[in-house]
């Protein structure tokens, strides 16, 4: 762990942990880029017209997010030191849920699917309330693809994301537990 000396000298005890201003700057730097791109990114070019390169492209995505999860999920559970699942684990969910909402936004394009999703936002927002379990009802799978497109949301955040948040905050516990000086909290 890197740290600064204090501005008084080198007296015991003064020295203060710069990392984590760093590591959160960081954090918030590359959530904002992917949000950015998410609201950027040519997705028109996604959806009904070409159902194939659509498909391919969230299969792949999903399936790539979903392998680099469970790496880190096993970087945890093996208690490798050198991995960074505090940076990397929250960088994948959210990346999850914009893959959801780039899928949604492009399906919605295709008549019948969605009732109440016309704009990035509006899927984003379908995304979060369906992971939070919320609902409100406002925007609604009505076609078959659309309703099963949310199965796999809702079953991918079941198992992956969950196993995602849980190693995180495994970690995050052996990290303090650590650093107070303790096997366990």
């Amino acid at each position: 762990m890197r740290r600064r000396r204090h501005p008084d000298g080198d007296l015991p005890g003064k020295t203060r942990d710069v990392r984590p201003a760093w590591l959160w700057a960081g954090w918030l730097t590359a959530v904002t880029v992917l949000v950015t791109g998410y609201f950027r990114l040519p997705l028109d070019r996604l959806g009904p017209d070409r159902p194939t390169l659509s498909w391919t492209v969230f299969i792949t995505l999903l399936a790539g997010l979903a392998l680099l999860l469970l790496r880190q999920i096993r970087a945890v559970l093996l208690d490798r030191r050198d991995a960074r699942p505090g940076l990397v684990i929250p960088f994948l969910m959210s990346l999850s849920v914009l893959v959801f909402s780039g899928g949604y936004h492009a399906l919605a394009r295709a008549p019948g699917e969605f009732v109440g999703l016309e704009t990035r936002l509006d899927a984003l927002y379908f995304t979060v309330v369906t992971l939070a379990t919320v609902g409100y009802g406002d925007i609604t799978p009505q076609g078959q693809t659309a309703r099963l497109v949310t199965i796999v949301q809702i079953l991918y955040s079941f198992v992956f994301l969950t196993a995602g948040a849980t190693a995180f905050s495994r970690r995050v516990r052996g990290v303090l537990a650590h650093h107070l000086g303790r096997d366990g909290l």
